[in-house]
This record gives C-alpha cells, structure tokens and sequence, in this order.
C-alpha cells in the first residue's frame, strides 16, 4: 500500500544482500557537495487510492506529523540524529493551519512554511522536497526505504480527525485508522470493510488507478517492488497455531504460509512441492540475547562474561533453529562488511571451564560475584516464540554447570517496550533505565527474530548500544567510547575516524559483554519460514530490511508458475 521515495532492488536484496537504491516516488536525486542536502524530485501524476494527488506538500505533512508524534523528539528518524530540528516550529499552531487549509493546495500562509529553508524538511514547488542533514551521512537514503519514509495520504488524515497528540498515552491515539486504513499510493489498497479485527485478517484489492500500471517488464525487473501485481484480491490472515498454517498450505487453502518447528522438516522433505523465502548468506536478520547492566548480578562484567563463553552455540543452533544459524558477532549486520566485527573476536566463544575460571577469580575478589550468593536470575521472552523457548532452555541447562539458577519468564509483548505507566511509547533514555534496573536479567533481542529498522550499518549501534537512546538498548548499555562510534556514524567525521573509533568501540562491547549474539538467521522465521507451493508460486520479495516490516512475501512481488 505504501511506498517510499526511494526503493532498493529487491532481486539483488534477496540473493546476495547487496543494497543498490532505485527510485521510488522520487524519480530521481541530488546531493551537495557537502553531503548534507538530498533534493527528491518527484513522480507527477501520481495519486492516493483516496484520490487526493501524491506531491511535496503531502509528504511535507507526513514527515512532521510523524516527528509531532514523537513529541518533537531529537530522535524522530528511527533513532537517527541527522536534523536539526531546533529551527522548525511544528506544533498545534501549525496544525491548525493545515486543517483549514489542506495540503492539496496549500494557502499562501501553510506554503510559506512549507518553503522555510531554514527548516531542515522543506519544499520548493509541488514536485520537489529537499533534507538538509546537520551533517554528512552517507547512508541517509537508508532511511527512506521504511517506516518513516513511507509516504501516507495527509490530506485524509487530516479530513478524519488528525493527527492526534503526541506522548506515550495509547488513549490519544487516532483509533478511526484502525480499520478506515490511511490511503497510499501503491499497487494494493485495503478492500471496502477489508479490516476485521475479530477474525484476525486484512482484504486488499488491486488499485484500479495505480500509477505504475504502465510499467513495461524491464522497469519492473529493475525496480520489482513497484510491481503492479498478479492478482485480483489478496487476503492476509493472522493464524497463530503453526499446523493450522501447514495444513492451509498444504490443502491449497493458502498460497503462502509463514511454517515453523515441528512442521518445518515436512518442507524441507518436499523440495519438489516447496519452496520457502531464504536470508542471504550476509543479512541482517539476527537473534541475542540482552543482559542487564544495571541488575545484579548481570551488572557485573565478569558474571556476563562467564555466562556467555558458557553457552553451547551449536546446541542451540541444532535444537532451536535445525541448524540454520550462522555464528555471529555483534553489534553490526553481516552485510556490512566494512564495520562487521571490527576487534577480530570468536564468535561462539564456548567454553566452560573458562566461564568456570572467569567467575573463580571475580569471586576471590568480590564475594558479590560468587554464584552462591545469586538469586535465581529472569529470563524473559515473549509468548509464542517457540525457538525462543528452545533458546532459552539450552542456555538455562548450560548455566547450570556454573551453578547459576535461571527462572523462564514467558511474557506479552506489552512487557517489551519502554512503557511507563504500563501504556507502550516513546520515552526517555533514564525512564527506560529506570525500568530496566528492576526488569530481568535476561531479555530476548527484540519479541522473535530482529531485523533492523533501516538499511544502514548505523542502525544496531544506534540502537542496542546507545546510551542516548532507549529504542532497542535492551541491555541498558552505556559506554563513552561505544558512544563515540554511535556519534560519528551522523556526525559527519570522516571514515578513518569512524572505522578507527569504532574498532575501540566494538573491542570494548567484547570486554563488556552485554549481549549474548546467538547467531545470524538463515530462515526468515528462526525455525522456518514463508512457504509456498513451487507448482502455482515462482518466487517473491521479502521486504526491504528483511521482516522488519513484514513477516511474509510483499505480495504484489509474487510472480506465479503460470508465467502471470
């Protein structure tokens, strides 16, 4: 339904993880020669499934009624400090403008902000948008691929009651868009009554007056997620019992289904029936596990550091995943080469008597870190993730050797986010470190599999270790020399700088030890993925960051055996 101003190719996103950049509703780009200013030039003639024209004063609106949301945050852009935002003045006023004016076409007194260039997102005609970043980033057009950058109808939303208020108060929240969807501009749109909530499914219906219908094969190949798509209707269905899954697959009840577990070895036995969406060999699909920095005794360095030589990899790789991790070294994606496990560490560092020795010689010399003198530590992850389970109970089992009790906590995804008052949203670094001093030891890296929120090599260390932010630091980490890598990624400084402060920082990550990095997926799902019937489905587009959107096929990418 939506799409961004720019899009990767997908083709060579799926086999070999490669990030190429195609236009998406921008036609085409530039950038200064500061590095600090992108100009999109948009597609004409593009319009909402609503009707309401796609150009610059929408998706003008979108951006910071998005960074209204979030209360003015620094960190509005998925975590990414690139704007300066402190010369924007976005707020009710503004609103309020927009509401008697509309950004279709805006009046004289909106126009006039929208072209304030001292604001960093500003406009210059109808077709043109133009980012200033505070400084230099080179993986800005990362960013625009998701979340974000996907573009919505403002328009529409203002016609049904706005924006709401920002803050972390789900009772705020604009609930009409529950099931009247916000317009896009894509191939797909939401069927009339197409929501229900109840039954757990969504209809889409093709876009009768979807701008890239009239793209020729050739396009489409080099830009296959602008696809038009081969089919009339498509019906995505929450079923949460995974035999349930297998057996509308395997009935043709289903086309695609997201099949895991013990039903995965039944796949995988008919190669000639089925098919299933792969993770390239360097991706950025992972899972690990968080220790708390400020709980006992996971605040101490030499309690994390025993209990992840500790952990038997390969056990956990044969008994929660079928064998279909890769070991892995965080914070960074494999894909990104560059920047991928800086400090030369081994990754699945077992060993036992090691992890023994490590909590021996702290023990000696603080009694605090003697494991008779432990409570029995939490685990937690999130219900229905069953290779989580699996994941845990090995490393349970592995932590007995060193004496250290640990209790399964298997809780709601509620209980993930920084909530204070119990309602998720955002929130501060310090709300968020005040939680977690009292949350669990141990906490699984994101609800199931993690994938990151934008294509860059920035995103795992803006996120996990950043001392500035509370979004994905589930371990509550915080160093100055890990901060100075976080930093540099949005500040400009130059890539020696970078690659040098950044080896210091993942050297000290693997001195501090406050994730356990269980491996790199090679299934979509952890213990499976997306299948489907080779005899009617040819092949399909995961999305653009590998689930970090959607779980399954983006659907108007399948191309059918019939050759349609």
């Amino acid at each position: 339904m939506y799409q961004p101003l720019v899009n990767l190719n997908g083709y060579a996103l799926q086999q070999t993880g490669a990030i190429q950049y195609t236009p998406g509703l921008a036609v085409n780009w530039t950038v200064d020669t500061t590095g600090t200013v992108y100009t999109f030039n948009l597609r004409q003639n593009v319009n909402f499934t609503s009707g309401h024209p796609f150009n610059a004063y929408s998706a003008w609106g979108d951006f910071y009624g998005l960074w209204y949301l979030t209360g003015n945050n620094t960190y509005w852009w998925l975590d990414y400090p690139i704007f300066n935002m402190s010369t924007s003045n976005f707020g009710p006023a503004t609103l309020a403008l927009m509401n008697s004016s509309g950004v279709v076409n805006p009046s004289p007194a909106l126009l006039a902000i929208m072209e304030n260039s001292s604001w960093p997102i500003y406009i210059t005609g109808p077709n043109q948008i133009v980012f200033h970043l505070e400084h230099s980033f080179t993986y800005f057009l990362g960013t625009l691929i998701v979340f974000q950058g996907l573009i919505f109808d403002t328009q529409y939303v203002l016609d049904n009651g706005g924006f709401s208020t920002p803050g972390c108060n789900c009772n705020t929240i604009n609930t009409y868009f529950n099931t009247n969807v916000i317009p896009g501009t894509g191939p797909y749109m939401v069927a009339p009554n197409g929501v229900s909530p109840n039954e757990a499914y969504v209809k889409f219906v093709k876009n009768p007056n979807y701008w890239g219908d009239s793209l020729t094969p050739a396009q489409i190949a080099a830009n296959e997620y602008l696809d038009p798509g081969h089919v009339q209707n498509v019906v995505i269905q929450l079923k949460t019992d995974d035999t349930a899954r297998y057996i509308d697959l395997s009935t043709g009840a289903a086309q695609v289904a997201t099949v895991l577990d013990t039903n995965w070895p039944k796949i995988l036995a008919a190669p000639n029936t089925y098919g299933y969406a792969k993770v390239p060999a360097l991706s950025m699909l992972i899972n690990g596990v968080a220790m708390n920095v400020l709980r006992y005794p996971t605040n101490i360095t030499a309690v994390r550091d025993a209990i992840y030589d500790a952990i038997n990899y390969s056990q956990v790789n044969q008994v929660a995943y079928g064998g279909s991790l890769s070991p892995w070294v965080g914070p960074e994606y494999p894909v990104w080469t560059q920047f991928y496990n800086l400090g030369n560490s081994a990754p699945w560092p077992t060993n036992v008597t090691k992890a023994k020795q490590i909590l021996l010689n702290a023990c000696a010399a603080n009694k605090n870190a003697c494991p008779a003198n432990f409570p029995v530590l939490d685990f937690r992850i999130q219900t229905g993730c069953t290779f989580c389970y699996n994941t845990a109970t090995v490393i349970i089992a592995n932590l007995q050797a060193l004496n250290i009790t640990v209790n399964l906590e298997v809780t709601p995804i509620s209980q993930y986010a920084c909530v204070p008052n119990g309602v998720a949203g955002p929130c501060s670094f310090k709300q968020s470190a005040d939680l977690n001093a009292t949350a669990s030891q141990l906490t699984w890296l994101g609800a199931f599999t993690f994938a990151p929120g934008a294509d860059t090599p920035a995103d795992p260390w803006l996120g996990w270790v950043n001392g500035l932010t509370p979004a994905n630091n589930w371990a509550v980490y915080s160093n100055p020399v890990v901060q100075t890598c976080d930093n540099d990624f949005t500040a400009g400084v130059s890539n020696a700088t970078l690659l040098a402060d950044c080896t210091a920082a993942q050297l000290q990550i693997n001195n501090d030890a406050p994730y356990i990095w269980i491996g790199s997926l090679g299934l979509v799902d952890g213990s499976g993925s997306p299948a489907y019937n080779k005899n009617i489905i040819a092949n399909g587009l995961l999305d653009a960051v590998y689930t970090g959107q959607s779980d399954t096929f983006i659907f108007n990418t399948i191309t059918f055996t019939n050759g349609q």
